[in-house]
């Protein structure tokens, strides 16, 4: 086992960065549109100049509905044109078509926190995939500051194309700080991120080795797909399960099938080393870095394609440990979108028109609509309470039916997603339990708030929650 200490190469542009959380045009604009609200609801209010605070009202609840129609539109689309898409299918005798001795190089980044209980199921199934052991790179990622799992690994045997990174024991603490310091040791003409609790299929370098070989050059991405070892745990996994199941086979592949940016996932994300050299590898301050990731490669007019081929990861069975990791992906989700809407008419051109609304509804909006749904929910409840004398001012025709629409026709249709995933992935005991997952949806809500207060706050705003691996068996 080999041991070494990098440091942290700083090549990503600044305005490609998470640093920051707005841009100088951001904050002014922010600031120019809150003060022109408000003193035109101050001259209404004062002088009867300019429209009404009802009208402020209406015209709120009326652009709320709006956004809500477009997402739910949005992601029903991606879900029911997903069966179309060109997804990338290998079978086993198609991956012998390269023999082993022409196979490219292959490094493996394994990013470790705190994670001396799963080292060694990890070190097993890495050290168990069907790649020939002298062309693979297997680098674990290690904080300096982390002696648990330092001590764990003195203790253990690993083989050659082991080696263990110390990470700088600096800020940002985070897992694309810790990616890029693997990128500057790679060797391989190919690499992939693992997560410590990840059970990636076999063969699956192999499949993605050939699909490079296979695509052309701007395919600087292979993404395979990531799903639950432990479904059945309890309710929360049920959930969680049927919603990974939805993204990865379903929503994802209809963005594939309309090469639309795709949001990678944080693991089992297959890259031409050269070319993630080239976009500045990872942003050590997004804590979703893979989704910003995917959203540079499509701004640079690159492609990201999907792969059968499945990653299985542990999904969270205790609640805490849930919206600790779900806040962390929405903080992230939200710093992705701030910072590629810095330039919107330079995203355009990059990005399309096509592409670039798809960006928006995938990362803002749909934020956007989580966090307002318990004020939508209140409203609704106070109706049934109250009745519609304070609330009918505020929701014209127009917008009651479209709202009602939205609220009774968008949630069976998004529970009818859940349960085609479900069904996709052969969960069909999940399928019940879509029933009642609004709850699950309310829970979003606790989480993207907690986000929101974490991006408000400068010391949490790139603060990584370590989320709690090793929680239910191994032998599951």
């Amino acid at each position: 086992m080999t041991v070494t200490r990098a440091e942290t190469p700083v090549t990503l542009s600044p305005e490609l960065s998470a640093s920051k959380l707005l841009s100088r045009g951001q904050a002014i604009g922010g600031a120019a549109v809150v003060l022109a609200v408000a003193v035109l609801l101050t001259l209404s209010a004062t002088v009867g100049f300019g429209p009404s605070p009802l009208w402020w009202g209406q015209f709120a609840v009326a652009a709320v509905t709006v956004v809500y129609v477009a997402v739910i539109a949005f992601k029903l689309a991606m879900v029911f044109r997903a069966g179309g898409a060109p997804v990338l299918r290998f079978e086993p005798d198609d991956l012998r078509a390269i023999p082993d001795t022409d196979l490219a190089t292959y490094t493996i980044l394994v990013p470790l926190y705190r994670e001396a209980s799963v080292l060694p199921y990890l070190v097993g199934r890495l050290s168990a995939l069907d790649y020939p052991p002298d062309k693979v790179q297997i680098l674990l990622l290690i904080e300096e500051d982390d002696t648990e799992t330092r001590s764990a690994l003195e203790a253990m045997e690993l083989a050659a194309q082991f080696e263990v990174v110390l990470i700088p024991d600096s800020a940002p603490k985070t897992k694309p700080k810790a990616c890029n310091v693997g990128l500057t040791r790679a060797v391989g003409e190919f690499c992939v991120i693992y997560d410590a609790e990840d059970r990636p299929e076999p063969d699956q370098l192999r499949k993605a080795a050939l699909a490079f070989r296979l695509l052309p050059e701007r395919v600087v991405c292979v993404q395979a797909e990531l799903h639950y070892w432990n479904p059945w745990t309890n309710w929360l996994t049920r959930c969680f399960a049927a919603e990974y199941a939805t993204n990865f086979s379903l929503s994802l592949r209809g963005l594939d099938r309309h090469r639309l940016a795709i949001p990678l996932g944080g693991t089992s994300n297959h890259f031409r080393v050269d070319a993630l050299r080239e976009l500045g590898g990872w942003d050590p301050y997004n804590v979703t870095e893979d989704a910003d990731l995917g959203i540079r490669i499509a701004r640079r007019g690159w492609d990201v394609r999907m792969m059968v081929s499945v990653t299985e990861e542990e999904a969270n069975s205790r609640l805490g440990n849930w919206v600790r990791q779900r806040s962390r992906w929405i903080k992230g989700y939200i710093q992705t979108w701030l910072v590629h809407s810095r330039h919107p008419l330079r995203v355009w051109r990059e990005l399309g028109t096509k592409r670039a609304v798809a960006m928006h509804l995938t990362l803002g909006f749909s934020t956007f609509t989580t966090l307002v749904n318990p004020f939508f929910w209140a409203l609704f409840v106070s109706y049934l309470i109250t009745g519609p004398r304070y609330l009918e001012p505020f929701f014209p025709r127009l917008s009651l039916y479209a709202g009602l629409a939205t609220m009774i026709l968008g949630n069976v249709l998004m529970c009818y997603c859940l349960m085609n995933g479900c069904m996709e992935r052969g969960l069909h005991r999940a399928v019940r339990a879509m029933l009642t997952v609004p709850l699950y949806w309310g829970l979003m809500s606790v989480a993207a708030y907690k986000a929101v207060f974490q991006l408000l706050r400068p010391s949490k705003r790139h603060f990584w929650e370590l989320t709690e691996h090793g929680l239910v068996s191994h032998e599951s």
